[in-house]
């Protein structure tokens, strides 16, 4: 048997540093190649992709809220192919084949839990990109009203006008009708005055119509209108069509109270009548006198007997 001569040892020992110093080298290779691609990446990103969608969006008039959003969407995806692009560069390339797989698993996971989550969160989108309705506006939804003060990325927050606060999912406002008096520059409103029947509904009108004028609120352009538009059982009904501008919830209700009152007065001073409903019961009581005495008879019967 022969021993290890010490030039067949050095010889050894020569391979396996070299072997070692070989693999280091490789993985420094890959640290090096992973950190450039994703730092070239990230600041290419950064510095032009991120300024140039920003400048776009901005460019097309969207709000400060679609600005962050986007700002939020575009560094993370940034971030995500400054990863892939430096792991690509490091040659790893089945690495970034098994996140992948392993990823779209987790979100196809993640969506079947949180499908209400993610369904308010677009419809949370579509709302900020469509704009139904902005900050300030004053909406009506499932027998509900108020002013919005917060439209977020899943919920939207209103203000009632008892001053409650009701958070609503962005999937309900954006799946239902939503009433928005507010949209346009003038808003039409109607009112019905009933007027008795021996009322001259000619002098009725006039007077609707000349009160409307003295109100301050309600537009010359379009002119108020009255329209008879039913024979109550009680009343002949007309309605009053009038437009106010710049309509907001505050000034609505002040301009319909202050017209309805000086409708109310003016007519008491011409002697127009404003029945209300009433219904008098007519007939008569009759008293079958047969059948008290067949009672009175059959009481006493027992004590004839006896």
């Amino acid at each position: 048997m022969y021993g290890v001569t010490p030039t067949v040892a050095a010889l050894a020992l020569q391979i396996d540093a070299g072997a070692v110093v070989a693999r280091l080298g490789g993985y420094a290779t890959n640290v090096i190649g992973f950190v450039l691609g994703f730092l070239l990446t990230y600041l290419l990103g950064k510095l032009v992709l991120l300024p140039i969608a920003h400048r776009v969006l901005n460019r097309r008039g969207f709000d400060r809220t679609v600005l962050s959003l986007a700002d939020s969407v575009l560094a993370a995806l940034v971030v995500v192919l400054a990863i892939s692009i430096g792991f690509m560069a490091a040659g790893f390339p089945r690495f970034l084949t098994a996140v992948a797989t392993l990823g779209g698993a987790l979100a196809l996971a993640v969506g079947f839990a949180a499908q209400d989550l993610i369904g308010n969160f677009v419809a949370g989108v579509f709302i900020i990109k469509d704009k139904p309705f902005e900050v300030g506006d004053w909406i009506e939804w499932n027998d509900n009203a108020g002013r919005v003060e917060d439209i977020d990325l899943r919920v939207s927050r209103v203000r009632t006008f008892d001053n409650e606060r009701i958070t609503v999912p962005n999937g309900e406002l954006a799946n239902n009708a939503i009433t928005n008096p507010v949209a346009y520059d003038t808003l039409r409103q109607k009112f019905v005055f009933g007027i008795g029947y021996d009322d001259d509904i000619d002098h009725a009108t006039d007077c609707i119509l000349e009160e409307a004028e003295g109100v301050d609120g309600i537009l010359d352009d379009p002119a108020p209108s009255v329209r008879v538009i039913e024979l109550g059982d009680s009343a002949v009904g007309l309605q009053s069509r009038f437009w106010i501008d710049e309509p907001d919830r505050g000034d609505f209700v002040r301009v319909r109270s202050e017209y309805v009152q000086a409708v109310k007065e003016r007519f008491d001073e011409e002697g127009i009548d404003m029945p209300y409903v009433h219904r008098q019961l007519t007939g008569e009581v009759e008293v079958l006198e047969s059948v008290a005495g067949e009672t009175a008879a059959g009481s006493t019967a027992p004590g004839d007997d006896a």
